[in-house]
């Protein structure tokens, strides 16, 4: 199965700090670094890694060439990455001493992507396939749209969160992923139970407890903990957490099985620095697991 991802493609600033800055604060980084980043982007990747047909669909500008190529070498085909005149999205990312992060992002070509990159690309999916998306990008409705003509099971990482967005596509979606806090946002600004949600399943992350995985058509939920790592930096946790288990799921993998493989990645991810080129190959995961078996 191919997994289509609707996604971001960020260049990532990161900057190593004593602590998060505080308002009015100037701090001085000990290191900086560049790398590739985006929620679309590092979805991919991890999609990729963990052994997934990936089919990126995005934007960029002249200045983001390198950053497409990085995404070709980890195997993820970007025929459908479009170069237009707007600059490529980036990101500033602090990181404290804990691993924890803040991040302040500019879209740039990622709100620009054009509906005829979108609608080449999906013009060769098929019943079984996957849509991913997130929030960071425009045209997730009329990818939705596209998508359900066609069969494909659609998943929506709800990031950046933004309640507006998430209900514009919600009733349509097969999966939809969240935070512990966005899940709690989304159901006040809906005024309903989780369990009420319009969607078929509902994954949450809790960060280091865990996830938990809601069938909402069975009314029943599969907790998978989180392992017990050192952690380094927690950027792209999440989108690493993402990318495997839609990876999973494409797979054949159960819910369960995804979440266990989904949740090994993610631990990998966070005792390393960085962001896409920390995301671990799927080798890593499995043999992280098999230590833990």
């Amino acid at each position: 199965m191919t997994i289509f991802n609707l996604g971001s493609i960020n260049a990532d600033h990161f900057y190593r700090l004593p602590h998060l800055p505080l308002p009015g604060e100037t701090l001085a980084a000990s290191t900086y670094d560049r790398g590739l980043g985006g929620k679309g982007a590092n979805q991919s990747v991890a999609a990729a890694r963990a052994g997934a047909d990936v089919r990126h669909i995005g934007a960029i500008g002249a200045d983001g060439r390198w950053m497409r190529e990085e995404l070709r070498a980890d195997g993820v085909d970007c025929t459908h990455v479009a170069e237009g005149e707007t600059a490529s999205g980036h990101a500033i990312i602090n990181v404290d001493a804990d691993g924890e992060n803040s991040i302040v992002i500019f879209g740039g070509a990622n709100r620009a992507i054009p509906l005829t990159a979108l609608e080449a690309a999906l013009s060769d999916a098929e019943p079984g396939d996957y849509l991913l998306m997130q929030n960071e990008t425009a045209l997730q409705v009329e990818a939705v749209a596209l998508a359900r003509r066609k069969g494909v099971f659609v998943a929506y990482s709800a990031a950046p969160f933004e309640a507006e967005a998430v209900g514009a596509v919600l009733d349509k979606l097969d999966l939809l992923l969240l935070n512990a806090v966005e899940a709690a946002q989304l159901c006040a600004a809906l005024n309903v139970e989780l369990q009420a949600l319009p969607v078929r399943a509902i994954c949450v992350t809790h960060g280091a407890k865990g996830a938990v995985w809601h069938d909402l058509v069975a009314g029943t939920e599969y907790e998978q903990p989180a392992f017990k790592v050192e952690a380094v930096d927690t950027t792209a946790a999440g989108d690493t957490f993402t990318g495997y288990l839609v990876a999973g799921l494409a797979d054949g993998l159960k819910p369960a099985q995804a979440m266990r493989l989904a949740a090994a990645a993610s631990a990998v991810k966070v005792t390393r620095a960085g962001t896409a080129a920390a995301i671990p190959q799927r080798s890593e995961v499995d043999a992280f697991l098999t230590a833990r078996a």
